[in-house]
């Protein structure tokens, strides 16, 4: 895959992840437009507002975890990491615990940890739970994301995305995975995916 072609799935994603909550606006918008009810515009208005915000927080998130977010060498918050990725999981199935020590981490550390929240966030189909841990000493950063629920599993593409095999089949869903795995070997981390039942793990360090 060139460069080209990569930045093109990226962006597929980050358009997939956005076309909810934008077209949610939208229709808000239109019902305000047309419809006289008080009733049916405080609805409209609620739906605007939470549909914007869904927005904006995704957006916030793909700046951090897939842009080029602060200049090189860059430290990163791990609390302020912690909010952004509460505010993308928010009003979705998957409830986040964010466990991780109050530390400031490279830039590409904590974008790998962020790509690895998203990644098992991914994993629970029905939603569930999402426990992110780190070390707890900056030197050696290390983390991990433990997704529990009902059918909990990882997709034979995104495994394979995130183990960097070539034989995958890489589209809008499955390049987040295989950006997760370009993070880990940029650091020389050792990304690993484990699944038991109702549980899949994503660690590095």
């Amino acid at each position: 895959m060139n460069d080209i072609e990569f930045a093109a799935l990226l962006v597929s994603r980050v358009c997939h992840d956005l076309v909810s909550p934008v077209g949610a606006v939208v229709n808000g918008l239109e019902v305000l437009e047309d419809e006289r009810d008080a009733t049916m515009r405080a609805d409209a208005l609620k739906l605007v507002a939470s549909s914007a915000e869904q927005a904006a927080a995704r957006l916030q998130f793909a700046r951090l975890a897939f842009g080029a977010a602060g200049s090189a060498g860059a430290l990163l918050d791990l609390n302020e990491v912690g909010r952004v990725a509460r505010g993308l999981l928010e009003g979705t199935k998957v409830e986040l615990d964010w466990r991780a020590a109050p530390l400031n981490w490279p830039k590409d550390w904590a974008k790998l940890l962020m790509n690895a929240t998203l990644l098992a966030a991914d994993c629970l189909p029905r939603g569930g739970r999402v426990v992110v841990e780190t070390a707890a000493d900056p030197a050696t950063p290390a983390f991990t994301v433990q997704a529990s629920g009902q059918n909990a599993r990882i997709l034979e593409d995104v495994e394979k995305a995130a183990q960097g095999e070539s034989g995958g089949v890489l589209d809008g869903r499955s390049i987040q995975a295989y950006l997760t795995h370009k993070l880990a070997r940029n650091l020389n981390a050792a990304l690993v995916l484990a699944a038991s039942e109702g549980q899949v793990d994503v660690r590095a360090g």
